[in-house]
């Protein structure tokens, strides 16, 4: 499994924003993440400034929210989208698609269960655990119907 450095993750958004704006083509993974950073326009003038936001520290108790695990989180739930992996979850994205309205909310909603399975892993020392994510997502059906 490739698991890239924070610095690794982050330089994959600010070179596909370089190609992006030079015309130059780009790799199947930087076509996944110009399609989630044409999302947040709000972050383009970060994704110029490299010299300045690649080892920046965003800190949640200060009220920062860290772009790049935003857009990364975007990147992985379409990825696990694309497999259907874990099994089901495309079954629920749609559901919840259709109830948020579009594709970017229904991800917003997806993102808050995919970061609360991570929370409990990292809290755990322990696998990420698919029931937990399932279990989160099912609830926020469960609130909407």
């Amino acid at each position: 499994m490739f698991k890239p450095s924070r610095e690794q993750a982050r330089q994959l958004f600010f070179n596909t924003w370089r190609k992006y704006r030079q015309g130059e083509i780009l790799s199947g993974i930087e076509t996944i993440a110009l399609e989630v950073i044409l999302l947040h326009p709000e972050y383009h003038g970060l994704l110029e400034d490299a010299d300045r936001y690649l080892y920046k520290d965003y800190l949640p108790e200060m009220g920062d929210t860290n772009p790049f695990l935003h857009m990364s989180m975007h990147v992985a739930i379409k990825e696990q989208l694309s497999i259907n992996q874990p099994i089901g979850i495309c079954e629920r994205f749609v559901r919840l698609q259709k109830n948020a309205g579009s594709e970017h909310a229904a991800a917003h909603q997806v993102m808050e269960c995919l970061a609360e399975m991570l929370w409990q892993a990292q809290r755990n020392q322990s696998a990420p655990d698919a029931t937990i994510y399932f279990e989160c997502l099912d609830r926020q059906l469960n609130a909407i119907n």
